[in-house]
């Protein structure tokens, strides 16, 4: 472990990589070898720990997956330009729902790479200043109106160039199987910190993925912090064509604010209902006043209500969507998710499933040797970005330390 490598943005450009996943069905070989993996589990047992066939696999690691969550980077830099505790709140909630929407590539349930340990991911993203709202165009305060003011005076501040918003991931355990993530927009004095693991159960027909952790963002500016929870997965019809949705309540908490949302993922029921909907509110907790309740369905991603009158709704089609910066040369070595996993997806991209099959296996019984090395010699792992606080994981250098 030779200590955190220096990322220099310039360095970084446009993504290119090509991972879009073929929304096929399950094929009749395909599914002869799921049937006899499905016979030898049982409902409820832990998938932690089973070899799953490759062809289930989507070319990228769950590391690049959490990197689409920033895929709409302008709605999370515009959180902190909130005027109001309540307005930064339901800013949060609206980037939040969005993560889900750009995380998955296609509607095919399709699995990432397992990250092995020492497994990193770096990306940025541009995002031009103009494109940051710093207030609402429907608000009529005192406040809004004093801010409008302001940048009417320093009309430069916001409108030149762009806002960079860095990544980086890193799978730090392998038991549990652990990984952190961390981004942050420095113009800002934003960004958010997350350490969370995957803990997979055999359901019959679906398989559930629960997401274990939590994440932070901190708005230094503003000195608060917003602790939030993730939802389950889970991947339904999988002897069909699998497809995936989200279910179960997440709760968004600011303690400083007393300003908390909670968010309800509806999986669709056996009969009827519709597919990929949630429900909740954000209130304040003294007294628990002023709830705006909101919704979100396929057509639009968040509408949101205060005492029944419309507040805002966006359609999914106006969203701007921005491609992640990488450095081209992290294909080529070191510890980057495209550089260990290159021949696994070179070969998935034609279809050849033993080649795939073969090189997976060798890279994973590569990490169980050093591991049994690590143990034998007692030096347990010691991850380059990331830092265990309690029962958590921290980046090295967050900005809430370094202001």
């Amino acid at each position: 472990n030779p200590g955190p490598e220096v990322i220099n943005p310039e360095d970084e450009v446009t993504d290119t990589e090509d991972n879009d996943e073929e929304d096929l069905g399950v094929m009749d070989e395909q599914r002869s070898v799921i049937l006899h993996l499905l016979s030898q589990l049982k409902l409820g047992m832990d998938l932690t720990r089973v070899v799953l066939p490759t062809f289930i696999l989507e070319k990228r690691s769950l590391l690049e997956m959490y990197a689409n969550f920033m895929a709409h980077p302008d709605l999370f830099v515009s959180i902190t330009a909130g005027v109001t505790p309540e307005d930064r709140i339901i800013r949060f909630v609206e980037y939040y729902l969005t993560a889900f929407h750009e995380g998955r590539k296609g509607a095919v349930a399709k699995k990432p790479y397992n990250p092995i340990i020492g497994e990193a991911f770096h990306c940025s993203w541009d995002v031009p200043k103009d494109k940051i709202k710093s207030i609402r165009t429907n608000s009529s305060s005192t406040v809004a109106k004093e801010q409008a003011k302001i940048q009417d005076l320093e009309p430069d501040r916001d409108q030149r160039g762009c806002y960079k918003v860095r990544f980086v991931a890193e799978q730090v355990s392998h038991h549990p199987p652990v990984s952190g993530f961390y981004s942050e927009c420095k113009e800002r004095n934003m960004c958010v910190n997350a350490h969370v693991w995957t803990k997979s159960k055999f359901m019959g027909m679906s398989i559930g993925v629960s997401m274990v952790g939590e994440g932070v963002l901190y708005l230094v500016e503003h000195g608060e912090e917003y602790v939030f929870t993730l939802p389950s997965a889970y991947a339904r019809s999988i002897l069909t064509v699998p497809w995936v949705e989200l279910g179960g309540k997440v709760g968004i908490n600011c303690a400083k604010t007393g300003y908390s949302a909670t968010v309800t993922f509806h999986t669709k029921p056996f009969y009827g209902g519709k597919v990929h909907s949630c429900a909740g509110s954000s209130r304040h907790t003294p007294g628990n006043e002023n709830a705006r309740k909101f919704h979100s369905k396929r057509s639009y991603w968040a509408l949101f209500k205060k005492c029944s009158t419309l507040i805002k709704s966006i359609p999914n089609l106006r969203l701007n969507f921005y491609f992640k910066k990488t450095d081209p040369r992290k294909k080529t070595f070191g510890s980057s998710c495209r550089y260990l996993w290159r021949h696994v997806t070179s070969a998935l991209k034609v279809g050849n499933i033993d080649t795939a099959t073969e090189h997976k296996h060798l890279l994973e019984e590569r990490q169980r040797a050093e591991e049994r090395q690590r143990a034998a010699t007692n030096m347990p792992w010691e991850p380059k970005y990331f830092i265990k606080e309690g029962d958590g994981w921290v980046y090295y250098t967050p900005l809430w330390k370094t202001h």
